[in-house]
């Protein structure tokens, strides 16, 4: 008798766990539930899709039901996950047509992702007052923003997506007013030489910023007037709230075991506190290298990596993960960002002895006289063991495969000494002969 698992969510993670299971095992009998309409949305391209970087949506999807259903899956769209027994192994299910489901389950694999954080202010039900994440949250802005009365748009929280759909709008001729608590953008990834290089950039694209600054509530007649914040108040004909993301896991309330933030506990097999039942992507917890701690980091290719471990192990192929470093990047009128591991402000309130180094150099060398970038680079590091902890790189250049060499050495706990040194090639057209990798780690004490 073929084994039953069920998987609860069917974006990045989910569909992960799926494609790996029905790829690599045969004598398995999976089912998944889903409450959306569509699988696999790459939110990641939502503010490329809004600011008319691309053509359309269709690029955004790799996968669909009935691809997996070909494959051998049976996959329930629109059907929402109303309760788990645990004991008994039931999953209980209510599709939007009616019709409702309980299934038995041998491994069960939770993949309920997360939903947008809200603020408890007034105003938050005034028409075009938005949220994002959704395929649908992006097609009902897109169909709004053709309306000629919406000039004014303001975005609450200046993480990654936040400037993201900032450069969005603005590509959109909008007027746009970007605003946060905190002193400056991307500050949960990047050092404050780094961030204010973002907002010279936004600054420099008539992105007003709006930072030190609480929003207290919104006002307007019906549709959204005001943004009234603890300093100004600020025109609005749409507000877009991007304030961070909290793990959806009211499922097993009670029952399974949750971190500080209330994600999903689980150990580096994806494994939570009650046997057979695992949770992947958004909703569970990592380990991370770079503090060697559990933590809670949110992103699309930390999802995929899980759901493919979850996947294996449910299957009865050990895997373990060797953790994450939370690797991530950004690029915003063509200034690139990207960065892995701790800040040093991050590592330093952690407790650590850290230092950084700072280099600043052209990408190639001297003499080419064309498509050649200047690259900032910063690497943090403990000064006791000297172990590197993270790294951050801006340029107009694509830096970007850089940075998997720092989040290797973060996971191997690589020393800022071996970079001194180490073999990397040169040739003109790619590079310097003293590398800016190498020339920061020689200035490290």
């Amino acid at each position: 008798m073929s084994e039953k698992i069920i998987v609860v969510g069917a974006n990045h993670a989910g569909t992960a766990a799926l494609n790996t299971i029905l790829d690599t095992y045969k004598d398995v009998d999976v089912s998944a539930f889903d409450a959306n309409s569509n699988i696999s949305f790459l939110g990641c391209g939502m503010a490329l899709w809004i600011g008319g970087q691309i053509s359309g949506p269709e690029g955004l999807f790799y996968s669909n039901k009935e691809l997996l259903e070909q494959k051998g899956a049976s996959i329930h769209m629109n059907t929402r996950v109303t309760s788990v027994d645990f004991d008994r192994k039931i999953v209980k299910a209510k599709c939007s047509s009616g019709d409702y489901y309980e299934e038995c389950y041998d491994k069960l694999i939770l993949a309920t992702g997360s939903i947008p954080t809200t603020l408890p202010i007034p105003g938050m039900d005034l028409e075009n007052v938005q949220f994002v994440k959704l395929y649908q949250n992006a097609q009902n802005i897109i169909k709004k923003l053709k309306n000629p009365a919406i000039q004014n748009v303001t975005v609450v929280g200046a993480g990654y997506i936040g400037v993201e759909l900032a450069e969005a709008f603005g590509r959109n001729g909008k007027k746009v007013t970007l605003i946060d608590s905190a002193s400056t953008c991307l500050s949960a990834y990047y050092d404050s030489v780094f961030s204010q290089r973002m907002e010279e950039q936004l600054r420099s694209h008539g992105i007003h910023l709006a930072f030190n600054e609480s929003v207290e509530r919104l006002e307007g007649h019906k549709k959204i007037e005001k943004v009234i914040t603890n300093q100004s108040s600020y025109a609005a004909d749409m507000v877009i709230f991007c304030v961070g993301f909290r793990p959806n896991t009211w499922i097993g309330d009670g029952v399974l075991e949750k971190f500080s933030n209330g994600a999903y506990l689980v150990n580096q097999k994806q494994e939570t506190s009650v046997e057979d039942v695992y949770a992947i992507g958004d909703c569970a917890t990592v380990y991370n290298n770079a503090t060697e701690q559990t933590d809670y980091i949110a992103l699309a290719t930390n999802a995929v990596r899980s759901g493919i471990i979850a996947a294996h192990n449910a299957c009865g192929t050990p895997l373990t993960s060797p953790g994450v470093q939370g690797s991530n990047g950004i690029s915003i009128w063509n200034l690139k960002m990207i960065s892995t591991g701790l800040s040093l402000k991050k590592a330093q309130n952690l407790g650590y002895h850290a230092a950084a180094v700072d280099y600043e150099d052209y990408q190639k060398a001297n003499f080419m006289e064309n498509d050649n970038y200047k690259v900032t680079i910063r690497i943090v590091y403990d000064k006791k063991s000297r172990r590197i902890l993270g790294a951050q790189l801006c340029s107009e250049y694509d830096i970007s495969m850089a940075i998997h060499l720092f989040s290797m050495a973060i996971q191997e706990h690589v020393s800022i000494d071996n970079l001194k040194l180490f073999d990397l090639f040169f040739l003109p057209h790619f590079n310097q002969p003293y590398n800016y990798i190498t020339m920061a780690a020689l200035k490290a004490e």
